[in-house]
């Protein structure tokens, strides 16, 4: 079975960066979209942005695009995340998950996730 493990989560100040990271273990990664997904405390879980298996499709949400970059080595079965220009409302859970097909933004439509990995942006 796939398994999935985000790391890179930390405390950053506002403007700052970080790269996530989602590594894939039991199955080869180019077989699945993955997707990253955040969720903040009392809120629901939304979509970030999505890789397709070979990467020919990439799809990020309005409050990330120009600043967060997703791409893939699927060589190392692993996907990235990296993160720039970093506001405090960037603070959530973030989770790496995968899916056969398509590219789609909501959680349901996922059927593997890891466990997910803190960022906080904060002065």
């Amino acid at each position: 079975q796939l398994r999935l493990v985000e790391s890179g989560g930390a405390l950053v100040q506002p403007g700052g960066s970080l790269r996530l990271s989602c590594a894939g273990s039991g199955r080869s990664l180019d077989y699945y979209a993955i997707g990253w997904f955040r969720q903040a405390p009392g809120k629901e879980r939304e979509g970030v942005s999505c890789i397709s298996g070979y990467g020919g499709t990439i799809k990020y949400a309005d409050s990330v695009k120009g600043r967060f970059t997703i791409s893939r080595d699927n060589a190392k079965n692993m996907v990235y995340l990296q993160m720039n220009s970093l506001k405090p409302e960037d603070t959530a859970i973030y989770y790496c998950a995968a899916r056969m097909a398509g590219c789609p933004s909501r959680p349901y439509d996922y059927e593997d996730w890891g466990q997910g990995t803190q960022v906080t942006v904060s002065s």
